[in-house]
């Protein structure tokens, strides 16, 4: 794969627990802690291409069949959590957002999710992390979307139309 890699844990929120590998040393290093911690928990990683992301990604809502809304997470550190105290600013839904986190939520079984997207200067936009728990901090305000209202909405709507299990509808399936 070659570096700079990404090493994320298999459960995680906030961007916490991940690490920027840069060389082979730093791999060993990291990867010595997370056997010492001991807890299964630190042995349960992946590892992930490193994108440039310019300073910025997108997190993107999915409810259902639509791609409710989209910020921007902005940083100068490669790490763009607004839970860590990045700055978040409205990104428009264009179709191409649009029609791109729909396929991807429908791959993974649809219902509620929120995606984490790069804007690669040669692939175009891709898809870094679908988030079946997803959070919305500092995305409400920012877009103008009842994110919570619109999820409720879609729960009810399911249940009332029986269209999917509930817990498939809240939990899909990867």
């Amino acid at each position: 794969m070659g570096y700079p890699v990404v090493l994320k844990p298999g459960v995680g929120s906030w961007g916490r627990l991940l690490s920027k590998v840069n060389d082979r040393e730093a791999a060993e290093a990291i990867l010595e802690h997370k056997q010492v911690l001991g807890s299964y928990h630190h042995s349960i990683y992946y590892i992930q291409e490193y994108v440039e992301k310019h300073g910025r990604d997108i997190r993107a809502f999915v409810v259902g069949d639509e791609t409710i809304c989209a910020i921007y997470r902005t940083s100068p550190h490669w790490i763009t959590n607004t839970a860590r105290g990045r700055q978040a600013t409205n990104c428009p839904v264009t179709p191409e957002i649009n029609e791109l986190c729909v396929a991807a939520a429908e791959a993974v079984g649809g219902g509620v999710v929120a995606l984490d997207l790069f804007e690669d200067d040669e692939r175009g936009l891709l898809v870094n992390e679908i988030n079946y728990t997803m959070e919305f901090r500092n995305s409400i305000d920012t877009t103008g979307v009842n994110i919570p209202g619109k999820v409720i909405d879609y729960v009810l709507n399911v249940a009332q139309n029986g269209g999917h299990q509930w817990a498939d509808t809240l939990h899909p399936t990867v």
